[in-house]
């Protein structure tokens, strides 16, 4: 009996040991390192302090909180066909734009090699390039779950227009109308996770992505405060340098602050949801964000810290959880870690590396001493911001002290040529408020552009609008130890010019192993702009600054 009663036990053992884990894969439009928690752990004093992100919080005490993640990109979709694809944007075609876009369907990714292999997939709302989920490896409309509705995508929009209506019909206070439209929100989320759920088959293992738009522009101006209690002069003393100190910029990033609230509200009902089915205890859980905040200088479409640092949390079986970590990670690494936990071997051509050799350490701090830096770079945005469609073409090395930067064009503007800002005829401040393509289109459209670019002209606001908007030489580098808003460019500074060597020697050599065709007759790849087909009936840049 005994001997009975220890080989059941081994058994069941071994079954649990067998089970793959689901996977739950939470991932914002837009979304840097803006958390709660890295103002613990970075170091209070800055915009973090006012950062409302409680289910992240939780989830990452729980597992592994990385403090050095880094997108390969900061554009949507070339962020993502890394990602997806566990190699660098530039080795993935046309999926390293966003205009133009077009998904190499030989190249293998994480989630389609996961449903081969038995998984149940599916995603809500955003997943690939915009307008096109065609699939670039998640199996387009098929796996597609949004029964529920859409309307998170919108949630300031959404909720400050509909609570204002319910207040009135149902004789409400505001407060009161605000919070049940929020439910209203939260149980779409929960319809399309549970519409997902209940497709799948009995102890079939899942992968869902979850991916709302909503920290993506634009949203209602004042809603960081009405809807989240975030109040924007809270933020006074706590701005970067690349940002004004006022209030419309302050308001505009409270209301940034906001969006991340409501999404990081949506992963709390996902959360929830997998505790009511018994599957929480086997799912492993990853939350991350595609770049930094979107229509804010050195953010989106910047190789500085504000566009591509972003926050990562994992947790789940196998994880070690309870740490935090300094190893650098790029997001493309992702992939050969989902592959790992799926137990599926992972493709020679993916030039990522699993983190599972750091989630399974106990370790804090710096786990893999091999993880000492990271590459990130961008090409082209939107096809409009310089003429004959242009890319601003920069790789970038960085290391806990220094970050080193090549702008391979420098005598194009980095966001974009600056339309219509000669004095005369200059658009209104509500016109560059709301229409990105009115100026440096490669920046979205809002308050804090607009602020900038208004007042760029006075003495104080110039040289933030010099830094932020102007050309840029060829080679950077900052001191993050004496720099971290990285403003002060010290590569022609004899004292660090051994640095600037060192860096970028080992940023080329990898450029060269990873095949990057910027480094071959001089970028025609990228420079060449998409195929006719793809271009025609798009906009002229004259057309578009003239909307």
């Amino acid at each position: 009996m005994i001997r009975i009663l220890i080989s059941f036990f081994f058994c069941f053992i071994s079954c649990i040991a067998a089970k793959k884990p689901n996977i739950l894969f939470a991932f914002a439009d837009d979304w840097g390192q803006q958390a709660g928690i890295y103002a613990d752990v970075l170091g209070k004093g800055g915009i973090n302090d006012l950062a409302k992100t409680p289910n992240f919080d939780k989830l990452a005490k729980r597992g592994v909180l990385f403090k050095n993640a880094f997108v390969n990109a900061p554009s949507c979709t070339p962020c993502r066909s890394s990602l997806l694809s566990g190699r660098n944007f530039w080795e993935t075609g046309r999926g390293a734009i966003l205009i133009g876009a077009e998904w190499d369907e030989k190249i293998p990714t994480w989630p389609l090699l996961l449903q081969k292999s038995g998984y149940h997939l599916g995603y809500t709302y955003k997943v690939w390039s915009p307008g096109n989920p065609r699939d670039a490896g998640i199996g387009g409309n098929a796996n597609a779950f949004r029964s529920a509705g859409g309307k998170f995508n919108g949630f300031s929009q959404y909720v400050s227009s509909r609570s204002g209506r319910i207040a009135t019909v149902e004789k409400i206070d505001k407060a009161q109308a605000i919070e049940k439209t929020k439910k209203e929100l939260y149980r779409e989320a929960r319809g399309n996770f549970s519409g997902f759920l209940d497709q799948k088959k009995d102890d079939q293992p899942f992968v869902y992505w979850f991916g709302p738009t909503n920290v993506h522009r634009k949203w209602i101006k004042g809603s960081g405060k009405e809807l989240w209690g975030i109040d924007p002069d809270k933020l006074k003393g706590k701005m970067p340098a690349f940002l004004p100190d006022v209030h419309e910029v302050r308001e505009d990033l409270a209301d940034y602050l906001g969006e991340i609230s409501a999404f990081d509200a949506g992963l709390g009902v996902l959360i929830d949801e997998l505790k009511k089915r018994g599957e929480y205890e086997n799912t492993l859980i990853v939350v991350s964000g595609d770049h930094g905040p979107p229509g804010f200088p050195y953010g989106k479409c910047n190789l500085y810290d504000f566009g591509t640092r972003v926050c990562l949390a994992i947790t789940g079986p196998g994880v070690k959880g309870g740490r935090v970590v300094d190893d650098f990670t790029c997001l493309p690494d992702l992939a050969p870690t989902f592959l790992d936990a799926g137990k599926i071997e992972v493709p020679k051509v993916m030039s990522a590396k699993s983190l599972w050799p750091v989630l399974k350490s106990k370790k804090q701090g710096l786990v893999d001493k091999t993880r000492d830096a990271t590459i990130t770079g961008r090409e082209r945005h939107v096809h409009t911001a310089r003429p004959g469609y242009l890319p601003y073409p920069q790789r970038s090395i960085r290391t806990k002290d220094f970050q080193f930067i090549i702008n391979f064009k420098p005598d194009r503007w980095p966001l974009g040529n600056p339309y219509r800002l000669d004095g005369k005829n200059e658009p209104s401040y509500q016109t560059l408020e709301n229409r990105t393509f009115v100026t440096l289109a490669d920046e979205d459209a809002g308050p804090t552009k607009a602020w900038i670019v208004t007042n760029r002209n006075d003495p104080k606001v110039k040289p933030i609008y010099n830094a932020v908007y102007g050309k840029r030489p060829r080679e950077e580098l900052y001191d993050l130890n004496k720099d971290p808003d990285q403003m002060n460019n010290l590569a022609t500074n004899p004292k660090y010019a051994q640095a600037v060597k060192k860096l970028r020697q080992r940023l080329l050599k990898y450029l060269g192993e990873t095949n990057d065709p910027r480094l071959v007759d001089d970028g025609k790849f990228f420079e060449t702009p998409p195929m006719a087909g793809v271009v025609k009936g798009q906009r002229t840049i004259e057309q578009a600054i003239s909307d």
